[in-house]
Protein backbone atom coordinates (compact mmCIF):
# COMPACT_ATOMS: atom_id res chain seq x y z
CA UNK A 1 0.00 0.00 0.00
CA UNK A 2 1.43 3.38 -0.98
CA UNK A 3 1.47 5.59 2.11
CA UNK A 4 1.50 9.35 1.93
CA UNK A 5 1.83 12.13 4.49
CA UNK A 6 0.22 15.53 4.81
CA UNK A 7 2.79 18.27 4.35
CA UNK A 8 2.84 21.79 5.75
CA UNK A 9 1.07 23.04 2.65
CA UNK A 10 -1.59 20.34 2.99
CA UNK A 11 -0.27 18.72 -0.19
CA UNK A 12 0.06 14.92 -0.36
CA UNK A 13 3.48 13.70 -1.40
CA UNK A 14 5.14 10.31 -1.76
CA UNK A 15 8.05 10.46 0.68
CA UNK A 16 9.81 7.45 -0.84
CA UNK A 17 10.16 9.47 -4.04
CA UNK A 18 11.18 12.60 -2.17
CA UNK A 19 14.18 10.94 -0.48
CA UNK A 20 15.27 8.48 -3.17
CA UNK A 21 18.76 9.19 -4.52
CA UNK A 22 19.26 5.79 -6.20
CA UNK A 23 22.79 5.02 -5.00
CA UNK A 24 23.74 1.39 -5.47
CA UNK A 25 24.51 -0.57 -2.29
CA UNK A 26 28.01 -1.81 -1.58
CA UNK A 27 28.84 -4.21 1.25
CA UNK A 28 31.98 -5.07 3.16
CA UNK A 29 32.91 -6.86 6.38
CA UNK A 30 35.51 -5.38 8.73
CA UNK A 31 36.83 -6.92 11.96
CA UNK A 32 37.47 -3.93 14.17
CA UNK A 33 39.66 -4.42 17.27
CA UNK A 34 39.02 -2.51 20.49
CA UNK A 35 42.42 -2.45 22.18
CA UNK A 36 40.96 -0.88 25.34
CA UNK A 37 38.96 -4.08 26.00
CA UNK A 38 41.59 -6.80 25.68
CA UNK A 39 41.63 -6.51 21.88
CA UNK A 40 37.96 -7.39 21.57
CA UNK A 41 37.09 -8.18 17.96
CA UNK A 42 33.91 -6.54 16.67
CA UNK A 43 32.93 -8.11 13.35
CA UNK A 44 30.91 -5.46 11.54
CA UNK A 45 28.82 -5.65 8.37
CA UNK A 46 28.88 -2.31 6.55
CA UNK A 47 26.62 -1.13 3.75
CA UNK A 48 27.57 1.99 1.84
CA UNK A 49 26.70 4.02 -1.30
CA UNK A 50 28.52 2.59 -4.31
CA UNK A 51 28.54 3.07 -8.05
CA UNK A 52 27.64 -0.59 -8.56
CA UNK A 53 26.03 -3.13 -6.25
CA UNK A 54 28.08 -5.91 -4.69
CA UNK A 55 30.60 -7.01 -2.08
CA UNK A 56 33.77 -4.93 -1.66
CA UNK A 57 32.93 -2.75 -4.65
CA UNK A 58 34.37 0.80 -4.72
CA UNK A 59 32.53 3.23 -2.47
CA UNK A 60 31.38 6.61 -3.69
CA UNK A 61 33.58 9.25 -2.10
CA UNK A 62 31.63 11.96 -0.38
CA UNK A 63 30.27 12.99 2.99
CA UNK A 64 27.68 10.38 3.90
CA UNK A 65 26.28 10.34 7.47
CA UNK A 66 26.85 7.15 9.45
CA UNK A 67 24.25 5.01 11.23
CA UNK A 68 25.57 2.50 13.79
CA UNK A 69 22.84 -0.12 14.29
CA UNK A 70 22.33 -2.65 17.09
CA UNK A 71 20.44 -5.89 16.32
CA UNK A 72 17.77 -7.48 18.48
CA UNK A 73 18.21 -10.41 20.87
CA UNK A 74 19.23 -13.59 18.94
CA UNK A 75 18.61 -11.70 15.69
CA UNK A 76 21.33 -11.41 13.05
CA UNK A 77 22.17 -8.23 11.18
CA UNK A 78 20.56 -9.56 7.98
CA UNK A 79 17.12 -9.29 9.59
CA UNK A 80 17.38 -5.56 8.91
CA UNK A 81 17.81 -5.69 5.15
CA UNK A 82 14.67 -3.58 4.88
CA UNK A 83 16.47 -0.73 6.62
CA UNK A 84 19.73 -0.72 4.68
CA UNK A 85 17.89 -1.04 1.37
CA UNK A 86 15.76 1.96 2.37
CA UNK A 87 18.51 4.20 3.76
CA UNK A 88 21.79 3.48 1.96
CA UNK A 89 20.48 4.53 -1.49
CA UNK A 90 19.60 7.89 0.07
CA UNK A 91 23.23 8.50 1.04
CA UNK A 92 23.78 6.88 4.45
CA UNK A 93 26.43 4.39 5.58
CA UNK A 94 25.15 1.69 7.96
CA UNK A 95 27.34 -0.37 10.29
CA UNK A 96 25.96 -3.53 11.94
CA UNK A 97 28.12 -5.14 14.66
CA UNK A 98 27.56 -8.92 14.84
CA UNK A 99 28.63 -9.30 18.47
CA UNK A 100 26.44 -10.53 21.37
CA UNK A 101 24.35 -12.89 19.27
CA UNK A 102 24.47 -15.92 21.59
CA UNK A 103 21.22 -16.56 23.45
CA UNK A 104 23.05 -17.93 26.52
CA UNK A 105 25.84 -15.39 26.95
CA UNK A 106 24.47 -12.11 25.63
CA UNK A 107 25.65 -9.11 27.60
CA UNK A 108 23.81 -5.85 26.91
CA UNK A 109 26.52 -3.71 28.45
CA UNK A 110 29.21 -5.21 26.22
CA UNK A 111 26.96 -4.63 23.22
CA UNK A 112 26.51 -1.00 24.26
CA UNK A 113 30.29 -0.60 24.46
CA UNK A 114 30.60 -2.09 20.97
CA UNK A 115 28.13 0.44 19.57
CA UNK A 116 29.88 3.26 21.39
CA UNK A 117 33.26 2.15 20.02
CA UNK A 118 31.98 2.05 16.43
CA UNK A 119 30.72 5.65 16.53
CA UNK A 120 34.34 6.80 16.82
CA UNK A 121 36.01 3.94 14.95
CA UNK A 122 33.97 4.43 11.78
CA UNK A 123 35.27 8.00 11.53
CA UNK A 124 38.82 6.69 11.74
CA UNK A 125 38.09 4.20 8.98
CA UNK A 126 37.04 7.03 6.69
CA UNK A 127 40.45 8.60 7.24
CA UNK A 128 42.43 5.46 6.38
CA UNK A 129 43.83 5.72 2.85
CA UNK A 130 43.94 1.92 2.48
CA UNK A 131 40.30 1.41 3.51
CA UNK A 132 37.52 0.75 1.02
CA UNK A 133 35.62 3.41 2.97
CA UNK A 134 38.34 6.06 2.64
CA UNK A 135 36.98 9.59 2.38
CA UNK A 136 33.32 8.54 2.41
CA UNK A 137 31.89 9.68 5.73
CA UNK A 138 30.42 12.82 7.18
CA UNK A 139 31.07 13.44 10.87
CA UNK A 140 27.34 13.28 11.65
CA UNK A 141 26.45 9.92 13.20
CA UNK A 142 23.29 8.26 14.50
CA UNK A 143 22.95 5.46 17.04
CA UNK A 144 20.04 3.23 16.14
CA UNK A 145 18.85 -0.18 17.24
CA UNK A 146 15.98 -2.61 17.56
CA UNK A 147 14.82 -4.34 20.75
CA UNK A 148 18.00 -5.34 22.63
CA UNK A 149 20.05 -3.25 20.24
CA UNK A 150 17.76 -0.29 20.85
CA UNK A 151 18.31 -0.55 24.59
CA UNK A 152 22.06 -0.97 24.09
CA UNK A 153 22.05 2.18 21.95
CA UNK A 154 20.81 4.09 25.00
CA UNK A 155 23.75 2.73 27.01
CA UNK A 156 26.16 3.83 24.27
CA UNK A 157 24.55 7.27 23.89
CA UNK A 158 24.81 7.81 27.65
CA UNK A 159 28.61 7.49 27.62
CA UNK A 160 29.04 9.47 24.41
CA UNK A 161 26.93 12.38 25.66
CA UNK A 162 28.60 12.46 29.07
CA UNK A 163 32.04 12.50 27.43
CA UNK A 164 31.12 15.23 24.96
CA UNK A 165 31.33 13.23 21.72
CA UNK A 166 30.79 15.62 18.80
CA UNK A 167 29.84 13.01 16.17
CA UNK A 168 26.65 11.68 17.74
CA UNK A 169 23.73 13.77 16.48
CA UNK A 170 20.71 11.59 17.20
CA UNK A 171 19.48 8.42 18.92
CA UNK A 172 16.75 6.30 17.32
CA UNK A 173 15.16 3.33 19.09
CA UNK A 174 12.90 0.77 17.37
CA UNK A 175 10.92 -0.89 20.17
CA UNK A 176 13.96 -0.52 22.47
CA UNK A 177 14.23 -3.03 25.30
CA UNK A 178 15.23 -2.10 28.82
CA UNK A 179 18.76 -3.47 29.24
CA UNK A 180 19.70 -4.47 32.77
CA UNK A 181 22.66 -6.85 32.59
CA UNK A 182 25.63 -6.05 34.87
CA UNK A 183 23.53 -3.50 36.74
CA UNK A 184 23.11 -1.09 33.84
CA UNK A 185 19.72 0.29 32.80
CA UNK A 186 18.67 1.84 29.50
CA UNK A 187 15.95 3.76 31.31
CA UNK A 188 18.50 5.21 33.72
CA UNK A 189 20.99 5.90 30.91
CA UNK A 190 18.33 7.92 29.10
CA UNK A 191 18.69 10.59 31.78
CA UNK A 192 22.16 11.42 30.42
CA UNK A 193 21.17 11.45 26.73
CA UNK A 194 20.97 15.02 25.47
CA UNK A 195 21.02 14.58 21.68
CA UNK A 196 17.72 14.75 19.72
CA UNK A 197 16.00 11.39 20.03
CA UNK A 198 13.21 9.43 18.37
CA UNK A 199 11.54 6.29 19.73
CA UNK A 200 9.28 4.08 17.61
CA UNK A 201 6.85 1.71 19.31
CA UNK A 202 4.38 -0.85 18.07
CA UNK A 203 1.16 -0.29 20.00
CA UNK A 204 0.48 -4.06 20.24
CA UNK A 205 4.03 -5.02 21.22
CA UNK A 206 3.91 -7.78 23.83
CA UNK A 207 7.62 -8.65 23.64
CA UNK A 208 8.76 -5.30 25.06
CA UNK A 209 5.47 -3.78 26.28
CA UNK A 210 5.56 -0.01 25.70
CA UNK A 211 4.50 0.83 29.26
CA UNK A 212 7.47 -1.12 30.66
CA UNK A 213 10.13 -0.31 28.08
CA UNK A 214 9.61 2.38 25.43
CA UNK A 215 7.60 4.95 27.38
CA UNK A 216 9.86 4.98 30.49
CA UNK A 217 12.87 5.48 28.20
CA UNK A 218 11.14 8.37 26.46
CA UNK A 219 10.10 9.93 29.78
CA UNK A 220 13.67 9.68 31.13
CA UNK A 221 15.36 11.23 28.09
CA UNK A 222 17.02 14.57 28.72
CA UNK A 223 17.18 15.34 25.00
CA UNK A 224 16.86 18.86 23.63
CA UNK A 225 14.18 17.36 21.38
CA UNK A 226 12.56 13.99 22.02
CA UNK A 227 9.79 12.26 20.09
CA UNK A 228 7.69 9.15 20.69
CA UNK A 229 5.85 7.56 17.76
CA UNK A 230 3.45 4.71 18.56
CA UNK A 231 2.32 2.91 15.40
CA UNK A 232 -1.34 2.00 15.72
CA UNK A 233 -1.83 -1.78 15.47
CA UNK A 234 1.94 -2.25 15.20
CA UNK A 235 4.10 -5.14 16.36
CA UNK A 236 7.51 -5.62 17.94
CA UNK A 237 9.12 -7.67 15.17
CA UNK A 238 7.59 -5.79 12.25
CA UNK A 239 10.40 -3.22 12.32
CA UNK A 240 12.58 -5.96 10.79
CA UNK A 241 12.25 -8.62 8.11
CA UNK A 242 10.63 -11.97 9.05
CA UNK A 243 12.84 -13.65 11.64
CA UNK A 244 12.07 -17.00 13.26
CA UNK A 245 13.33 -16.18 16.76
CA UNK A 246 11.63 -12.80 16.98
CA UNK A 247 8.40 -13.87 15.29
CA UNK A 248 8.10 -16.96 17.49
CA UNK A 249 8.50 -14.85 20.62
CA UNK A 250 5.92 -12.39 19.38
CA UNK A 251 3.43 -15.15 18.57
CA UNK A 252 3.39 -16.10 22.26
CA UNK A 253 3.16 -12.57 23.68
CA UNK A 254 1.61 -9.98 21.33
CA UNK A 255 -2.09 -9.75 20.52
CA UNK A 256 -4.23 -7.40 18.46
CA UNK A 257 -1.71 -6.70 15.69
CA UNK A 258 -3.84 -5.14 12.96
CA UNK A 259 -1.42 -3.96 10.26
CA UNK A 260 0.94 -5.81 7.95
CA UNK A 261 4.71 -5.85 8.21
CA UNK A 262 5.00 -3.81 5.01
CA UNK A 263 2.58 -1.20 6.37
CA UNK A 264 4.64 -0.87 9.56
CA UNK A 265 7.81 -0.56 7.48
CA UNK A 266 6.32 2.24 5.39
CA UNK A 267 5.02 4.15 8.40
CA UNK A 268 8.46 3.88 10.02
CA UNK A 269 10.21 5.07 6.86
CA UNK A 270 7.91 8.07 6.46
CA UNK A 271 8.93 9.45 9.86
CA UNK A 272 12.48 8.08 9.98
CA UNK A 273 13.52 9.55 6.63
CA UNK A 274 12.42 13.01 7.69
CA UNK A 275 14.09 12.74 11.09
CA UNK A 276 17.43 11.55 9.71
CA UNK A 277 17.37 14.17 6.98
CA UNK A 278 16.93 16.82 9.68
CA UNK A 279 19.39 15.52 12.29
CA UNK A 280 22.13 14.13 10.01
CA UNK A 281 21.83 16.28 6.88
CA UNK A 282 20.70 19.60 8.36
CA UNK A 283 17.46 19.76 6.36
CA UNK A 284 15.38 22.24 8.36
CA UNK A 285 12.38 21.85 6.07
CA UNK A 286 12.31 18.11 6.83
CA UNK A 287 11.86 18.93 10.52
CA UNK A 288 8.85 21.12 9.71
CA UNK A 289 7.28 18.31 7.67
CA UNK A 290 8.12 15.80 10.42
CA UNK A 291 6.28 17.93 12.98
CA UNK A 292 3.34 18.41 10.65
CA UNK A 293 3.17 14.66 10.11
CA UNK A 294 3.19 14.01 13.87
CA UNK A 295 0.06 16.13 14.09
CA UNK A 296 -1.80 14.95 11.00
CA UNK A 297 -1.00 11.26 10.51
CA UNK A 298 -3.85 8.92 11.46
CA UNK A 299 -1.47 5.95 11.63
CA UNK A 300 0.31 6.94 14.82
CA UNK A 301 -0.14 8.35 18.32
CA UNK A 302 2.70 10.66 19.27
CA UNK A 303 4.36 12.61 22.04
CA UNK A 304 6.94 15.34 21.62
CA UNK A 305 8.95 17.64 23.82
CA UNK A 306 11.32 19.98 22.02
CA UNK A 307 13.10 23.06 23.31
CA UNK A 308 13.54 25.77 20.72
CA UNK A 309 12.68 25.66 17.03
CA UNK A 310 9.26 27.11 17.82
CA UNK A 311 7.65 29.60 15.52
CA UNK A 312 8.50 33.03 16.97
CA UNK A 313 6.12 35.92 17.27
CA UNK A 314 6.80 39.49 18.34
CA UNK A 315 5.57 41.06 21.55
CA UNK A 316 5.67 44.73 22.50
CA UNK A 317 6.44 45.90 26.02
CA UNK A 318 7.74 49.09 27.57
CA UNK A 319 8.90 50.59 24.29
CA UNK A 320 10.63 47.46 22.97
CA UNK A 321 9.87 44.57 20.63
CA UNK A 322 10.72 41.06 21.90
CA UNK A 323 11.00 37.67 20.22
CA UNK A 324 8.56 35.25 21.87
CA UNK A 325 11.11 32.38 21.76
CA UNK A 326 14.76 32.11 22.68
CA UNK A 327 17.55 31.11 20.31
CA UNK A 328 21.33 31.23 20.08
CA UNK A 329 21.21 34.43 17.99
CA UNK A 330 18.76 36.82 16.33
CA UNK A 331 18.40 39.19 13.39
CA UNK A 332 15.77 41.93 13.31
CA UNK A 333 14.32 43.33 10.09
CA UNK A 334 12.31 46.45 9.22
CA UNK A 335 10.18 46.13 6.11
CA UNK A 336 12.28 43.16 5.07
CA UNK A 337 15.63 44.91 5.46
CA UNK A 338 18.10 43.72 8.13
CA UNK A 339 18.72 46.17 10.98
CA UNK A 340 22.45 46.43 11.52
CA UNK A 341 23.56 45.48 15.02
CA UNK A 342 20.05 44.38 16.11
CA UNK A 343 20.99 40.80 17.01
CA UNK A 344 19.56 40.35 20.50
CA UNK A 345 16.22 39.03 21.75
CA UNK A 346 14.75 42.55 21.72
CA UNK A 347 15.00 45.73 19.70
CA UNK A 348 13.89 49.32 20.28
CA UNK A 349 11.88 50.44 17.26
CA UNK A 350 13.18 53.71 15.86
CA UNK A 351 10.57 54.19 13.14
CA UNK A 352 7.19 52.92 12.05
CA UNK A 353 6.86 49.89 9.80
CA UNK A 354 6.69 46.10 9.71
CA UNK A 355 9.21 44.42 12.02
CA UNK A 356 10.20 40.75 11.83
CA UNK A 357 12.74 38.74 13.78
CA UNK A 358 14.69 35.71 12.58
CA UNK A 359 15.65 33.36 15.41
CA UNK A 360 18.61 31.00 14.93
CA UNK A 361 18.62 27.74 16.89
CA UNK A 362 21.33 25.40 18.13
CA UNK A 363 20.76 22.92 15.29
CA UNK A 364 21.58 25.57 12.68
CA UNK A 365 17.98 26.08 11.61
CA UNK A 366 16.15 29.37 11.86
CA UNK A 367 12.57 30.63 11.84
CA UNK A 368 11.21 34.07 11.05
CA UNK A 369 8.20 35.66 12.73
CA UNK A 370 5.21 37.12 10.99
CA UNK A 371 5.43 40.90 10.60
CA UNK A 372 4.60 43.11 13.56
CA UNK A 373 3.18 46.45 12.44
CA UNK A 374 4.61 49.16 14.71
CA UNK A 375 2.78 52.48 14.87
CA UNK A 376 4.18 54.65 17.66
CA UNK A 377 1.00 56.65 18.33
CA UNK A 378 -1.03 53.49 18.97
CA UNK A 379 1.05 52.21 21.86
CA UNK A 380 -0.23 52.51 25.38
CA UNK A 381 2.22 51.16 27.91
CA UNK A 382 -0.39 51.14 30.65
CA UNK A 383 -2.44 48.56 28.76
CA UNK A 384 0.40 46.04 28.65
CA UNK A 385 0.56 44.93 32.27
CA UNK A 386 -0.75 45.26 35.80
CA UNK A 387 2.59 44.21 37.29
CA UNK A 388 4.89 46.44 39.32
CA UNK A 389 8.53 45.28 39.31
CA UNK A 390 11.04 46.83 41.71
CA UNK A 391 13.68 47.79 42.78
CA UNK A 392 15.26 48.54 39.44
CA UNK A 393 18.28 48.56 39.52
CA UNK A 394 18.24 45.52 41.80
CA UNK A 395 20.88 44.24 44.21
CA UNK A 396 19.90 41.11 46.12
CA UNK A 397 16.28 40.68 45.10
CA UNK A 398 13.48 41.77 42.78
CA UNK A 399 9.80 42.05 43.77
CA UNK A 400 6.94 41.47 41.31
CA UNK A 401 3.73 42.99 42.68
CA UNK A 402 0.62 41.58 41.03
CA UNK A 403 2.18 38.23 40.12
CA UNK A 404 -0.33 35.40 40.44
CA UNK A 405 -0.07 32.15 38.49
CA UNK A 406 1.92 33.49 35.54
CA UNK A 407 4.99 31.62 34.35
CA UNK A 408 8.27 33.50 34.81
CA UNK A 409 11.58 33.01 32.98
CA UNK A 410 14.86 34.83 33.50
CA UNK A 411 16.86 35.63 30.35
CA UNK A 412 20.17 37.25 29.60
CA UNK A 413 19.95 40.30 27.36
CA UNK A 414 21.12 38.02 24.51
CA UNK A 415 18.11 35.76 25.10
CA UNK A 416 19.73 32.82 26.94
CA UNK A 417 17.53 31.16 29.57
CA UNK A 418 19.11 31.42 33.03
CA UNK A 419 18.48 29.63 36.31
CA UNK A 420 15.70 31.31 38.26
CA UNK A 421 15.33 31.26 42.06
CA UNK A 422 11.88 32.56 42.95
CA UNK A 423 9.92 32.43 46.18
CA UNK A 424 6.37 33.63 45.69
CA UNK A 425 6.78 37.03 44.06
CA UNK A 426 10.42 37.53 45.16
CA UNK A 427 13.31 36.73 42.81
CA UNK A 428 16.80 36.11 44.15
CA UNK A 429 19.23 38.23 42.08
CA UNK A 430 22.17 38.01 44.48
CA UNK A 431 24.05 35.46 42.36
CA UNK A 432 23.71 37.36 39.10
CA UNK A 433 26.72 39.26 37.76
CA UNK A 434 26.16 42.96 37.22
CA UNK A 435 24.43 43.73 33.92
CA UNK A 436 21.11 43.92 32.10
CA UNK A 437 18.58 41.06 32.32
CA UNK A 438 15.10 40.30 31.02
CA UNK A 439 12.09 38.79 32.78
CA UNK A 440 9.70 36.89 30.50
CA UNK A 441 6.30 36.78 32.23
CA UNK A 442 3.73 35.07 30.03
CA UNK A 443 3.97 37.00 26.74
CA UNK A 444 5.49 40.17 28.23
CA UNK A 445 9.14 41.11 28.68
CA UNK A 446 10.68 43.43 31.30
CA UNK A 447 14.26 44.64 31.44
CA UNK A 448 16.02 45.28 34.72
CA UNK A 449 19.53 46.13 35.83
CA UNK A 450 21.51 44.11 38.37
CA UNK A 451 23.98 46.32 40.21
Amino acid sequence: MKTQLLTLGLIFINLSQLFSQNHSIGHTTINFVDSSRNNRVIQTEIYYPASTQGNNVPAIQGAFPVIVFGHGFVMAWDAYENLWTELVPQGYIMAFPRTEGNAFSTNHQRFGWDLQFLVTRMQQESGGVSSILYNTMATETALMGHSMGGGASFLAADSLCVNGNINLKTLVGLAPAESTSNGVSSINSAKSVTVPSLIFSGAQDGVTPPNDHHIPMYDSLNSVCKNFVSITGGAHCYFAEPNFNCDFGESTSSTGISITRSEQHQTTYDFLNLWLSYTLKGDCNAFDIFNDSLTNSSRVVTQQQCYGNLQPSINYNMGQLFSSVSGVSYQWYLNGNPLQGETQISTTPQSQGNYTVEVFFQDGCSKTSLPYSFVSTSISVHQQTNLNIYPNPAKSYLIIDGLKDQSVRLLSVEGRILDLLIDGNKIDTSRLPSGIYVLNIESNFYKFIKE
